[in-house]
C-alpha cells in the first residue's frame, strides 16, 4: 500500500525536477546533475550559470492551500541543503567557487505556474 504512494510520490516529484531543469536551462543554465544524495539530504539539481555553481531546490504543489509552494521551503530544509551542498563541494574537490542556492516553486497540475528565486540565502 505505502510503496505505491512513496513510488507515485518519488515520481511526481522527479517529473516535476525536470519541468524545473528544462525551464532553468531555457534561462541559460547548464545542467550538472540532479537527484544528488548524501547523507544530510538530497540537492534536486545542480547547474552552472557561467561560472557560478547553482544548487537548485525545487517544490511542487497542486493548489494554493498552506501557503502553495513558494512557501513549501522551511528552514530546517534549508540546513539541510546548506549540509549536502557542503559535502557536494569537497567530494568535487570544488574550493572557493562562486555559488548560490536557486528555489523554483511549481505550482498547479496542467498548465503550473513557475516561479524562480536565486540566491535564497
Amino acid at each position: 500500500m505505502f510503496g505505491n504512494l512513496f513510488n507515485h510520490s518519488r515520481e511526481k516529484g522527479q517529473h516535476y525536477e525536470r519541468v524545473a531543469e528544462t525551464f532553468l536551462k531555457k534561462q541559460g543554465l547548464k545542467s550538472i546533475t540532479r537527484n544528488y544524495l548524501c547523507r544530510y539530504g538530497e540537492i534536486d539539481l545542480i547547474m552552472k550559470d557561467g561560472e557560478t555553481w547553482v544548487f537548485v531546490e525545487v517544490k511542487f504543489r497542486r493548489g494554493g492551500g498552506f501557503g502553495g509552494a513558494l512557501q513549501a521551503l522551511s528552514q530546517s530544509k534549508l540546513q539541510k541543503l546548506r549540509r549536502s551542498i557542503y559535502n557536494y563541494l569537497q567530494q568535487s574537490a570544488l574550493h572557493n567557487v562562486p555559488l548560490r542556492i536557486d528555489f523554483v516553486a511549481i505550482q498547479g497540475d496542467n498548465n503550473p505556474d513557475i516561479q524562480w528565486i536565486r540566491n535564497i540565502t
